[in-house]
């Protein structure tokens, strides 16, 4: 009898921890509050976008020079080829700016105490803090100075990688929730494409 019991509490212990586990696995929070602000991340399978500002205010740093032929010009459209997160791969979007500059993936530890970020795709070298007049090299340490993601402004970070290209501003429809994206900061030009 004793055995028998014994077992039972076990069985349950087992099942209420499988349970506990997955519910900590679902709350990572994918629901990407605070969509007021800017943008995103690399890899979005597995990210954690909870922090995540999707539209922006349309306002760019003082000195990025826009871009004087851009393969897509502002007011017209293109389909996003790659996404940053969940529900933007494949939607059209209109060009609402287009800059030339340097463009980085950067990892950093949030100022907010959050999980390290890898390969955050996109800031550009106009938001650098304190930057230096050339591009920064790979493995550079640099300050960041925008906020994309929550503790991402004044968060120390790490270059990943570094391309000299036209970035572009963009607005565009979520295909997951319908939601409208304003001002979306950034798009390089290789991840759009004619419709």
């Amino acid at each position: 009898m004793n055995v028998k019991k014994l077992l039972m509490v076990g069985v349950l212990t087992l099942i209420a921890m499988l349970t506990l586990s997955a519910c900590a696995s679902n709350g990572e929070n994918h629901d990407m509050q605070d969509m007021e602000g800017d943008h995103t991340d690399g890899d979005h399978s597995g990210m954690d976008h909870s922090g995540m500002k999707m539209s922006g205010s349309g306002e760019v740093p003082e000195d990025l020079k826009e871009a004087e032929n851009p393969t897509f010009p502002v007011g017209s459209n293109a389909i996003i080829t790659e996404a940053h997160m969940p529900g933007m791969e494949g939607v059209e979007a209109t060009i609402v700016g287009a800059y030339e500059t340097t463009v980085y993936t950067i990892s950093y530890n949030p100022t907010n105490g959050g999980e390290r970020v890898e390969d955050h795709k996109w800031i550009i070298h106009e938001e650098v803090a304190n930057r230096q007049e050339e591009p920064y090299q790979v493995g550079d340490e640099i300050t960041v100075d925008a906020d994309h993601m929550e503790g991402m402004d004044g968060a120390n970070a790490t270059i990943d990688s570094a391309e000299k290209t036209t970035v572009y501003m963009v607005d565009f429809i979520l295909s997951d929730s319908g939601e409208e994206v304003t001002n979306h900061k950034w798009v390089t030009e290789s991840e759009l494409s004619q419709e």
